[in-house]
Order: C-alpha cells, then sequence, then structure tokens
C-alpha cells in the first residue's frame, strides 16, 4: 500500500512544452490527497520557486536537492549551508574562470553574472530570471546552493577543490553545488519519519540526474519518459513522459488511482 508520494517539478509534474503543471495531474493530485495519500515535493529548486505549484497544498517540501526542507505550515525541519571556505574556493576560481553562477540564499538568488545560458534555462523553467548583482560578500552570507554553468569535466576538477560539497546535474549546461549531508534521501526519510510511514509505502517520481538516488530509495520509483537512461535503467517502472500523462498512467499501473 503506498501511503506517501515524492514529486520531483521539472519535467516530471511540469510539462517542458508548457512549462507549467498541466490541469490534469493537479486533478490527480486532489484524488490521491482525497484518499488519505502524503504527497511531497523534492526539487532542486528553491522556496522562492515554487510558484508553478499553484498553492497546491503538499504536506512536505524538499527544497534545493535536500538542504532546506520545510512542513506546509511552514515548520523547518532541516536545513543545511554551503560552507563559506567552499564559497571563497569558488569565488577565486571564478576570477580565472568567469561563468554565470546564481547563489541560492534562503529566500532569493542572486547571479554574478547572467548570459543566454542563464536564459535558456528560465525559457524552461520560469524560475530562473534573478538579476546578477554584487556577490563580493556572499561568503558571509548562507548559501543553500550554487547553480554552476559549467561542463562535466570542469565540474569534476572544481568538485575536487571543494571541501564538503557535491553536485547533481539535471540538465547539460549546469549542475547544482549544494553541501554534503543534506540530499533528497534525507528529506524522504525526515518526513517518513515524521509522518509514521515506512520506506516501502512510499512511491517516488522523477526525470533528472538529481532524482536518481530519490528514485533507488524509494519503495516505488518511477522514471519519467523523458529521463535519462541512467535514471530509466534505475527505475522500478518507466512511464510516459511528463506531458503525455506519465504521473497519470503510473499510478493507474500500480493501482493507486
Amino acid at each position: 500500500m503506498i501511503r506517501a508520494i515524492f514529486f520531483d517539478i521539472d519535467g516530471t509534474l511540469t510539462d517542458f512544452d508548457t512549462h507549467r503543471i498541466p490541469p490534469r495531474v493537479f486533478e490527480v493530485l486532489s484524488e490521491l490527497q482525497k484518499k488519505g495519500i502524503r504527497l511531497f515535493i523534492a526539487t532542486g529548486r528553491g522556496k522562492d520557486g515554487l510558484s508553478v505549484l499553484e498553492e497546491f497544498p503538499f504536506d512536505g517540501y524538499i527544497t534545493l536537492n535536500g538542504q532546506f526542507c520545510f512542513c506546509n505550515d511552514g515548520e523547518v525541519i532541516y536545513e543545511n549551508t554551503i560552507s563559506p571556505q567552499a564559497i571563497r574556493i569558488l569565488l577565486d576560481e571564478l576570477k580565472n574562470d568567469p561563468v554565470p553562477c546564481g547563489f541560492q540564499l534562503r529566500d532569493e538568488r542572486v547571479f554574478n553574472f547572467r548570459n543566454e545560458l542563464v536564459d535558456e534555462i528560465h525559457a524552461i523553467t520560469l524560475n530562473d530570471s534573478a538579476p546578477a548583482g554584487d556577490i563580493t560578500d556572499i561568503d558571509a552570507k548562507p548559501v543553500y546552493q550554487v547553480m554552476i554553468f559549467m561542463n562535466e569535466e570542469k565540474e569534476r576538477q572544481l568538485l575536487s577543490r571543494l571541501p564538503g560539497c557535491r553536485s547533481a546535474r539535471w540538465y547539460p549546461t549546469f549542475f547544482d553545488l549544494s553541501p554534503e549531508g543534506g540530499t533528497k534521501v534525507l528529506g524522504m526519510d525526515l518526513f517518513l519519519n515524521r509522518f509514521g510511514i515506512p520506506l516501502e509505502e512510499c512511491m517516488a517520481f522523477g526525470d533528472g540526474g538529481n532524482d536518481l538516488e530519490m528514485i533507488c530509495h524509494a519503495g516505488i520509483g518511477v522514471a519519467m519518459g523523458n529521463a535519462g537512461e541512467e535514471l530509466k535503467n534505475a527505475a522500478d517502472y518507466v512511464t510516459a513522459s511528463s506531458g503525455n500523462g506519465g504521473i497519470e498512467q503510473a499510478l493507474r499501473r500500480y493501482g493507486i488511482l
């Protein structure tokens, strides 16, 4: 019996063609809640990027890939920030190799500069319109995550120089730099424990590289049809794409609807 379901947002709840959550998906979510199933968000977005959910009352929110988790009533159950030392190392790296970076604070994001790569992502997510600003003292502020536009080879080199950090990538042009400790999996466990739900009675939906651990951890892990091959291979079930009723298809496949 499934009693809790975790959903990624971009490419999972949202349709990449419209960049919105289809009305039918909201209807399905309401049906699940009427059945008493707890619903959670598990996303790389920050708290300031949840307007796409149109105020639908999820039971909890795992944001910033697990660095900031809070309940529907606003109670924070976990938060984790990148060390000032790691931020200073990153700032030094940017002096030699300037690439766009979005520094995620608790309620806002600031970029060192923007270019066409940032604009491309905003066109997909409608969530990355934050302006460029002064980041000279950003190491003195709590930074939960950094969106770094860099290829995978440079990512590996940079990560080796940043203590206590990890990376996750769901799009080819950038990765999310996060502190070690907070993950979508940790957020799942915190919420499941809070509501007294065993791991085997939860389900998770995702499409990106930052969903891999979550999909493997859940009792039932579902990859969207638009997911990459690694995620599809790890999932218990591969459903249709986000824009073709994938969520409802998987729920009916397992008799949840």
